[in-house]
């Protein structure tokens, strides 16, 4: 059996649970490619799903482990599987693997053909593996979920983070006015994407500062949901990739992103007008992503942490 060089988990855990370790190469099935990883981002939480070390999204299905994680890929096709016809070996791809299958801290990735997109040209490896979650969660819920259109004005919350650092680019690409709640020290960068207002959560109450918007976008949850629904016009949305908004209120919006072609091509196309540019914080060796997981739960950061494999 062929090998490669891989970071599993064994137990359901945190950091603590990953290993850098030798494991099987997996094989392109049907309709599957086999990717050959340049680089591949993590996420926060992403150790706490049910559906990183279950088969199913609520952990009532069987376990999965050892368990391959990091959801966001970008690489090379190296193989394919039978029925494949739109994909040819040496093609730069990058997109979402599935949440239950095994993801790309490996040398190799197995992952379903339809979910790929071609790697925007302008974007190395690096920055490419940085899209995927970020940039269709962002894409979803401003666009599927909010109704976003030209002359929206909209709230980030978390604008320099993962998603909320794609979600201010997007909106801003899309005709909208954006403000976005950020660390003061964040604050010039968050700028830099397009906002044209950020709001130090730490030292001002966002609601005080803010109203009338017609679309929230809540990448924090909690209190700051909460308070969310004070600066919403009359029948706009608030949209919350954290948790399930009040169910009382009205224009309340809770989903899990979805692998997505279509989505990543959109994403492409705004990376080829320079409208949109992932975020790195920082790039690790994939030997050290035990240690990388563990930053994530560290303070904050400028954008993803990514794991160069090759």
């Amino acid at each position: 059996m062929s090998t490669m060089h891989a970071v599993r988990g064994h137990r359901r855990g945190g950091p603590e649970q990953l290993t850098y370790e030798s494991a099987p190469r997996p094989v392109a099935g049907a309709g599957e490619v086999l990717v050959t990883v340049r680089s591949a981002s993590i996420t926060s939480g992403e150790l706490g799903w049910d559906a990183t070390w279950t088969d199913r999204f609520d952990g009532s299905g069987s376990p999965r482990t050892p368990v391959i994680p990091s959801k966001e890929v970008s690489g090379v096709v190296a193989r394919l599987g039978t029925g494949v016809t739109e994909w040819a070996p040496g093609d730069e791809v990058y997109g979402l693997i599935p949440f239950t299958r095994d993801g790309a801290a490996a040398e190799f990735t197995a992952v379903p053909a339809a979910v790929l997109a071609a790697k925007p040209l302008q974007l190395d490896h690096d920055r490419a593996a940085a899209l995927p979650l970020a940039g269709l969660t962002a894409w979803q819920g401003l666009v599927r979920h909010g109704g976003l259109h030209p002359g929206s004005r909209v709230l980030v919350h978390g604008g320099a983070g993962g998603v909320g650092s794609v979600a201010v680019q997007v909106a801003v690409a899309l005709g909208a006015s954006v403000t976005a709640t950020a660390a003061a020290g964040a604050a010039d960068f968050v700028r830099e994407l397009g906002a044209d207002q950020v709001v130090d959560y730490r030292a001002e109450r966002f609601e005080e500062h803010v109203k009338d918007v017609d679309l929230v976008l809540d990448t924090v949850g909690g209190d700051t949901q909460d308070r969310s629904w004070q600066v919403l016009r009359p029948g706009g949305v608030l949209v919350s990739i954290v948790a399930p908004p009040d169910p009382s209120k009205q224009g309340g919006v809770f989903f899990v992103v979805e692998p997505d072609r279509a989505g990543l091509e959109e994403l492409a196309r705004l990376v080829a007008e320079g409208k949109l540019n992932p975020r790195v914080d920082r790039v690790v060796p994939l030997a050290e992503a035990p240690g990388a997981y563990a930053a994530l739960e560290e303070g904050h950061r400028l954008g993803k942490i990514v794991l160069r494999v090759s």
